[in-house]
């Protein structure tokens, strides 16, 4: 992408000089690429070490060697005096050590100067997670709304049913969900095949709920939909394309109201998948390869969220808490 187009894509920001715009365009080639990061995260990094070299060129450094650590710490701290929170300041600060890293690995500049670029700490907090209790009654809402349904309403209610089980019966990521084909699932070993993040592909096993739900898509549901040009999509919408990630939160939200639980996102069932996961035994290796997860402490995080709920219900129940 050059200069221009680049400037057509950001109508109400200036144009980054020539050598700033060619890095730019090497890194999110080499994100997409060498990486396997999806559109998703790629438009995010772009925002990010835009910004950066926006900054970088309003102060002098008109190319990537001119960038040192007083320059990147002076545009974290000149957004941090904007008021932007410190999570958003964490998340610029990796994404201006990544394009560094990747610069200094290239031969585009000499040294890294983000090496000693220290970003602000974030307060960890607990993924959103439902109750065992809660995740049933929202998806018995959608079994039920799946058996009650007219005729003509059946095949959006199954498809619901569908989504809300793979979720929360595979946790896989809503990203993951809408991208499965009909060729991935098998119902019948109950197993789904995901790619996921940097393009990793695995497979995964779902429960008896989730491939009852997933049958009754296929033979009923989905043919009603599908169209000559569908392809082959495993969830279909109602114009016969492939299902998008904000109809499957819409339906999600929608199903936690009518279900009277806490308002959640797909990537909650996720959660919940995986904290009911170890809750019920599973070893942490076990549920880091169930959801993808490259790090194990990323997984380490749902056995903090267990541990959370045991010291509410304490505290509420014990009478010597």
């Amino acid at each position: 992408m050059d200069v221009q187009t680049r400037a057509v894509m950001d109508p109400d920001l200036p144009p980054l000089p020539g050598p700033l715009a060619l890095a730019l365009d090497g890194f999110l080639a080499h994100l997409a690429h060498q990486r396997g990061l999806s559109a998703h995260t790629r438009r995010a990094y772009r925002a990010d070490v835009a910004a950066l070299l926006r900054y970088a060129a309003r102060h002098g450094a008109a190319d990537l060697e001119k960038l040192d650590i007083a320059l990147l710490r002076g545009w974290l701290a000149a957004q941090a005096e904007r008021g932007l929170a410190r999570a958003t300041l964490a998340r610029r600060g990796a994404a201006a050590r990544a394009f560094l890293r990747w610069a200094y690995r290239t031969g585009l500049v000499a040294t890294d100067p983000s090496a000693r670029l220290a970003s602000p700490k974030v307060p960890r907090t607990l993924p959103t997670v439902l109750s065992p209790e809660a995740a049933a009654r929202l998806l018995d809402l959608a079994r039920d709304d799946a058996g009650a349904a007219e005729p003509d309403d059946r095949p959006a209610a199954l498809r619901a049913w569908a989504a809300a089980e793979l979720l929360y019966g595979s946790g896989i990521r809503v990203g993951e969900l809408v991208a499965v084909d009909v060729g991935d699932v098998d119902p019948s070993e109950r197993l789904v095949r995901v790619l996921g993040k940097g393009g990793k592909e695995r497979v995964v096993p779902f429960g008896v709920p989730a491939a009852r739900a997933v049958t009754l898509w296929l033979d009923e549901g989905r043919p009603a939909l599908a169209r000559a040009a569908t392809g082959p999509a495993l969830l279909v919408g109602d114009r016969g394309g492939r299902w998008g990630q904000r109809q499957v939160r819409e339906s999600v939200h929608r199903l936690a109201a009518r279900a009277g639980v806490d308002d959640v996102a797909p990537h909650a069932l996720r959660h919940s998948a995986a904290t009911h996961l170890l809750a019920g035994g599973s070893d942490l290796r076990s549920v880091q390869e169930v959801l993808g997860h490259a790090d194990l402490a990323t997984t380490q995080r749902y056995t903090h969220v267990d541990a959370e709920r045991l010291r509410r219900v304490y505290a509420q129940a014990f009478p010597r808490a």
